[in-house]
């Protein structure tokens, strides 16, 4: 009867814990197209070391709520804007409530336009997988004819007419505006090379981003340049040092962008929420070992992407926007896994996450999913 009593008092206590830290964060807008799945996975939306003991109450004209998501795959009768609400609940009541809007912008959107984009990040975007999901996108008769920039892309290089961006692993906002040379003195890896937004004299770095498009888009500015940055910038922080980083992260934030903004006055800048990691930490003790548990990397993403959303949204630059990428990531079907013995002892296969912050390749297209619907609200809001 004790451990009975015990082992209730202990449930009631962890509980108690998960509702005073359970924190909700929504985007201002939440983006679709007709004919692609637009999700909002709600363990991404909170804030808790396990999301599983709420229930979310989605009110919405659209889509449907499953145990552990809004779904919805719209038609082009769907296209408009609607209200999206939630409440998120345990067996004591309402623990917080949120809302924002769904936009359904219409399939052909900037049919025909010719239109460029920069898309800019780190290993996320270096894989290559969401660039060419956006790319592909973009192919069908009904949409832009787009022009992709950037000395990257499959296989390590832009392709002529194709999938190209600026993305490379391991590098922060600070590391676009400051790296002049690879790490590396001798045999840099393929990734290891200095920021190609600098021009470097003795050196030194100085930002030049009309140099940048001189050499790789003919000097032209481009019209969309979206950013997808954040995972490494905050990776490692600890509670005690993570307002400090996230300052230093917005003050390179700036210097970055006000140099696009110099080169580009009137390109759409796109800034990409930190996606969530895998919801093990199977995922981080294989990637990281002892050096970075789920739940910290889960703080210090909430804490960035809370700055991110107080800075960039109703951003006094109308041409600046939050890019929705955290809520349409399945953060625990779509991350890579192994097959690996129980343990020593027990021969027994079981299927553990593999990677805490870089997804297997579908994760990758949902991604690639808000970027196309992100693009095309802002086709459709220049028609």
């Amino acid at each position: 009867m004790n451990r009975i009593l015990l082992a209730v008092t202990f449930l009631f206590f962890a509980l108690a814990l998960c509702a005073d830290s359970l924190k909700l964060q929504l985007p201002e807008k939440i983006y679709a197209v007709p004919g692609i799945e637009t999700n909002v996975y709600f363990d991404n939306i909170v804030l808790t070391p396990n999301s599983d003991f709420y229930v979310f109450d989605v009110d919405c004209r659209k889509g449907r709520n499953d145990q552990k998501r809004w779904r919805f795959v719209p038609t082009d009768k769907d296209v408009g804007e609607y209200d999206w609400n939630v409440k998120v609940m345990d067996g004591n009541g309402t623990l917080a409530e949120g809302k924002t809007k769904l936009i359904v912008s219409p399939a052909n959107a900037g049919r025909g336009k010719r239109i460029s984009i920069l898309v800019v990040g780190d290993s996320l975007t270096n894989a290559t997988v969401y660039p060419t999901r956006l790319f592909e996108l973009t192919q069908g008769e009904k949409n832009p004819r787009l022009k992709m920039i950037g000395s990257n892309g499959p296989n390590r290089k832009p392709q002529k007419n194709g999938v190209a961006h600026e993305g490379w692993g391991g590098w922060a906002w600070k590391t676009f505006i400051t790296k002049t040379a690879p790490y590396a003195k001798k045999d840099p890896k393929p990734w290891d090379v200095p920021s190609r937004f600098l021009v470097v004299k003795d050196g030194k770095g100085k930002l030049d981003f009309q140099a940048y498009l001189d050499q790789y888009n003919d000097g032209k500015a481009p019209d969309f340049i979206t950013v997808q940055l954040g995972v490494n910038d905050i990776f490692g922080a600890k509670d005690e040092n993570v307002d400090q980083k996230i300052k230093d992260i917005l003050q390179s934030a700036d210097t970055l962008l006000a140099e696009f903004r110099r080169v580009a006055p009137n390109a759409k800048i796109g800034i990409g929420l930190v996606t969530p990691s895998a919801r093990s930490q199977d995922a981080f003790g294989s990637n990281y070992s002892c050096g970075q548990t789920r739940w910290q990397y889960r703080k210090n993403e909430h804490r960035l992407n809370e700055a991110y959303l107080k800075k960039f949204t109703n951003h006094p630059d109308k041409n600046i926007s939050i890019i929705p990428t955290n809520v349409n990531l399945d953060c625990e079907n779509n991350f890579p896994v192994v097959s690996e013995p129980v343990n020593t002892g027990n021969a027994s296969k079981i299927t553990r996450q593999s990677n805490g912050v870089h997804p297997a390749s579908a994760g990758y297209r949902q991604i690639g999913d808000t970027f196309y619907c992100w693009l095309k609200y802002q086709l459709n809001k220049a028609k």
